[in-house]
């Protein structure tokens, strides 16, 4: 019997959440359900497994459960980046075709979600924009150099963009150069996920603001997971709960929760975009991973994305005093960058919570009898996200490809974390140190 114990508990000031409209009413787990397939978790690699499994099975009865509202938790609470090249740390791989795998799922996943977009006329501000990676300092621009050599080796297009350059696009001269590279989108997450989910085939029944709280097997070897007010029986479980994947007793030891923060202003009137000189819908990156994402969105929003915290109870470890202290340190690196917005203040800030592992490894495959997982995003989880619940889908019910071949070349176990105390320590340590080391780039 596997019991879960931590729950999401997202904090309520979710800048894309709250621009949306409300939401329909939703259907909840109550009274004892029967089905196919259960796929708990309906974040980009829940609704893509469940809408996978649906294709290939349109007979078949399919529950995508989640403990929130479809576009309330991690996948709605990114900066809206769908990213195509690898992680910076995947991108040190020695191996050049674990690289060329990584890049081509990363570009089948956008394909997937832009045919979706279109198909069903998903309002998400989908936008093939690019993205800059940002240098301030020193410090910034040799990491900005070795970010160079990589995507030349990597054979793949990219253009320095010098300082007057840049702060014609960005509205700020505080950087002195970026990288652009063109294979990136942005979009309005919370926005895309929730019509990722009304856009489900029919046979897909969603069931929200229904916690899974417990799972064990029966007599006859069929899952039953557990709700406040309802069970469902099912032969076969897929898992896209990130992080939450250790909460039903898998994976344990072997996922870091990590939770990041950004803040967003209001829409900046014309006159504010004119005084700046900034374009709008476009995304930088640091190119020193601890340094600040910024981001300007179609509607003339600017996010200010840094500060990361170790969070072993997710959201529970961040209260609400801390949040306004990260507040206030999002306000210092906004007004160094935009002065003269000083006036311009920010509605909301909120954090997301994900997966990491300490080598770098997501996971992909089955768990235990009828139970199968894709876990630990590293950080990137719109595009891993969306092709690997795909792919998962396919791995179930038995749908080769040489996509599906890649996914398990370049994936395995995460790594053992040490003992507590010992890894809160560790983790806190390294993130302090980090964001001491990076404080120019901030």
């Amino acid at each position: 019997m596997n019991s879960i114990v931590n729950l999401p508990n997202d904090d309520r000031s979710c800048g894309w959440y709250a621009a949306l409209p409300e939401p329909l009413p939703c259907t909840r787990l109550v009274g004892e359900q029967k089905a196919d397939y259960v796929v708990i978790g309906a974040g980009f690699a829940g609704l893509s497994a469940a809408r996978r499994l649906a294709e290939h099975l349109p007979q078949a009865r399919i529950l995508l459960v989640d403990a929130q509202r479809i576009g309330y938790g991690a996948s709605g609470r990114n900066s809206g980046f769908v990213i195509d090249l690898p992680h910076k740390f995947a991108l040190e791989h020695p191996d050049p075709q674990h690289k060329q795998r990584l890049l081509g799922l990363n570009r089948a996943a956008i394909d997937q979600l832009q045919s979706l977009i279109g198909q069903h006329r998903i309002e998400c501000q989908w936008s093939h924009a690019g993205k800059y990676q940002g240098a301030v300092g020193e410090r910034g621009l040799a990491y900005l150099d070795h970010f160079e050599k990589l995507m030349a080796d990597l054979g793949e297009p990219y253009r320095r963009v010098e300082r007057e350059e840049l702060s014609a696009v960005l509205g700020t001269s505080y950087y002195s150069r970026a990288i652009f590279t063109p294979g990136c989108y942005l979009m309005q997450p919370a926005a895309l996920v929730r019509g990722l989910g009304a856009s489900l085939p029919e046979n897909v029944e969603i069931l929200e603001e229904s916690p899974i709280q417990r799972l064990e097997q029966d007599a006859q070897g069929r899952w039953v997971l557990h709700g406040s007010q309802g069970i469902i029986r099912t032969p076969r479980l897929l898992l896209g709960t990130s992080i939450f994947t250790q909460e039903f007793g898998y994976l344990r030891n072997r996922l870091l929760p990590v939770m990041t923060f950004a803040s967003w202003t209001r829409p900046l009137e014309s006159a504010e975009l004119e005084a700046i000189g900034a374009s709008l819908d476009w995304g930088l990156t640091p190119a020193d991973h601890a340094g600040t994402t910024v981001r300007m969105t179609q509607d003339g929003r600017l996010i200010i994305r840094n500060t990361y915290k170790h969070v072993p109870r997710y959201g529970r470890s961040v209260d609400e005093k801390t949040r306004f202290q990260i507040r206030d340190d999002h306000r210092k690196a906004f007004l160094a960058r935009y002065p003269q917005l000083a006036h311009v203040p920010f509605t909301h800030t909120w954090g997301g919570t994900y997966a990491i592992s300490r080598n770098f490894t997501n996971f992909f495959g089955q768990l235990s009898e009828g139970v199968y997982a894709t876990a630990c995003d590293n950080g990137v989880g719109a595009a891993w996200g969306t092709i690997s619940g795909a792919l998962l889908a396919d791995r179930v019910v038995g749908a080769d490809s040489s996509q599906l071949r890649d996914i398990q070349a370049v994936t395995g176990m995460p790594s053992l974390n040490p003992p507590e105390p010992f890894l809160g320590l560790g983790v806190k340590t390294r993130i302090r140190w980090a964001a001491w080391n990076s404080r120019s780039e901030i």
